[in-house]
């Protein structure tokens, strides 16, 4: 038995970037996979699993359920290293972990989910897919400037903001339709946080 159950998306990097810091950190969890418009999906949300409707939720032993990714990494890695010590360090990493939510995710990820689910086609219009493409190209310019002389978003070693950034950014090329060929600091970095210890991919587990 474990202490923590995480009803997480396989195919999502919101509940990817949890599953990731499970891994670097080398916690035992339980993992209950649900991918969208499935019937597991309506059960888990009708078993109240998911309070708030959605993935990811992370089911404490106490009974409490965390939603929200982010939030989830907050806890995750509250006490760690993955969170600095400085506070404006850690206001410098939460800022980024804003970004990721409220510019990043919507377009990137979004662009992404119209190019790759099949029930999402209709709204995969050329107008609204090329306008995704160039706001999601310039949020990219953003993140590879923010790297200029620097390994990591915040500080000298990896923080829950890369964690939050990278889910949807390294597969922002393959999945969203983006020139990564653009962003050679987001390209190398995608390609440290790929070999710290204990990395697990989107695909893996």
């Amino acid at each position: 038995m474990t202490d923590l159950t995480l009803y997480s998306m396989p195919a999502s990097g919101n509940s990817y970037k949890v599953r990731l810091l499970l891994a670097l950190e080398g916690r035992a969890y339980t993992h209950v996979p649900i991918e969208t418009n499935t019937q597991e999906l309506a059960e888990a949300k009708a078993a109240g699993h998911l309070p708030l409707g959605k993935l990811p939720a992370l089911h404490l032993p106490c009974g409490t359920v965390l939603t929200e990714s982010n939030a989830i990494l907050w806890y995750l890695g509250a006490g760690t290293g993955w969170v600095p010590e400085d506070a404006l360090e850690q206001a410098q990493m939460l800022a980024w972990m804003f970004f990721e939510q409220n510019r990043h995710e919507p377009v990137v990820a979004v662009r992404a989910s119209l190019a790759t689910y099949p029930h999402l086609a209709h709204e995969a219009t050329p107008e609204r897919m090329a306008a995704l493409l160039d706001e999601g190209h310039t949020l990219l310019d953003l993140m590879e400037d923010a790297l200029d002389g620097r390994d990591w978003f915040c500080g000298p070693s990896p923080t829950l903001a890369d964690i939050a950034l990278y889910a949807y950014t390294h597969t922002a090329g393959p999945r969203g339709g983006f020139d990564m060929d653009r962003f050679p600091r987001l390209t190398a970095w995608c390609a440290r946080v790929a070999a710290l210890p204990g990395y697990v991919g989107l695909s893996d587990g």
